[in-house]
Formats: C-alpha cells, structure tokens, sequence
C-alpha cells in the first residue's frame, strides 16, 4: 500500500505518438493483476517495483512540458492506482489536455464496482478509455492505439451522455 499523495511509478514518456493521437504525456502506472500472455510492459506488474513518487510531481512533470495535446495513463493498470489516476487526470483536464486510460478491466467491470470504487469516480477526469486484458491470440490485424481486437476504445465524454457504451 502506498501513502496518500504518493504513486508507484514505473516510468514516463514526455512526448510519445503511439499511445494516443497527437503528442501525449505518458505515465506508465507499477503494479498489474491481469497478468497477461504476451503483454508489452511485464516488468510493470510487480506492485512493489518501479519508484515511489509524489503524484504532484508527476502533475508537475506534466505542467512543464511544452507541446502536448493530452496525456495517457498505462502500466502496468492505473486503476489499481485509482486515486493517483483521477488526480494526475483531473490536473491534466485542468491544463487543457485530452486523457486516455488503458486498463486490463474491462468498463463493465469498473462500472459493477469490480476494480473499485474510486476507479469508477476516476473515469469522470477521462475522455477515452481502452479497456480490457490484452489477448496475444487476437493481436492480429489493425487495432490502432490498442493491442489485441478485444480491446475497445470508448468514448467515455459520449457514453456518459447516452447512458451507453460509444467507441471511438
């Protein structure tokens, strides 16, 4: 269990192209439950890997970087890191950036209460979540900003409004 105002951090990327459109901020979340075959980011599911940081520095880190369009949250799962996702992404709204989340539950399973519910209050500060575990025997094909077919990208802004699922 990590304190209040502190995150485990696997790492970061100041400016990427590929998990998102536009340039993006990512934070890369330690600590995975789904354990997925194949996934790209193993060495971030040990929980008490990576590095404890304060999670306004992380928001700082974020502030001070120049051109960006929004951010993406990864991992490992950021949900399980629920309070330190909804802060870093209500900051980042705050800046006028876009947020994306990748998580291996699925938005049912966040909705049902199943990964929490401050994971469910997070996705209130996101615009697009793609949702869950990544299936290597259906990473074939195109899937752009996802890795498996499985994974869907829904437009969290459109499906608040309808009361149903909208992909991107």
């Amino acid at each position: 269990m990590v304190e209040k105002g502190f995150m485990k951090l696997a790492g970061m990327v100041a400016h990427s192209m590929v998990d998102g459109p536009g340039v993006r901020f990512v934070i890369f979340f330690q600590g995975c439950i789904h354990g997925c075959k194949g996934c790209q980011n193993p060495d971030t599911w040990n929980s008490e890997g990576g590095e404890t940081v304060l999670i306004s520095d992380v928001i700082e880190k974020i502030r001070g970087t120049k051109y960006l369009d929004g951010i993406t949250l990864s991992g490992g799962d950021p949900l399980l890191q629920a309070e330190a996702a909804m802060l870093i992404s209500k900051a980042a709204k705050e800046m006028g950036l876009d947020v994306w989340c990748y998580t291996g539950w699925t938005y049912e399973d966040i909705q049902s209460g199943k990964a929490g519910e401050e994971a469910k209050n997070a996705l209130a500060y996101m615009d697009v979540l793609v949702d869950g575990p990544f299936v290597e025997e259906m990473m074939e094909g195109d899937h752009i900003f996802r890795g498996s077919a499985n994974q869907r990208l829904i437009e969290l802004n459109e499906t608040r409004k309808m009361g149903s699922i909208v992909l991107v």
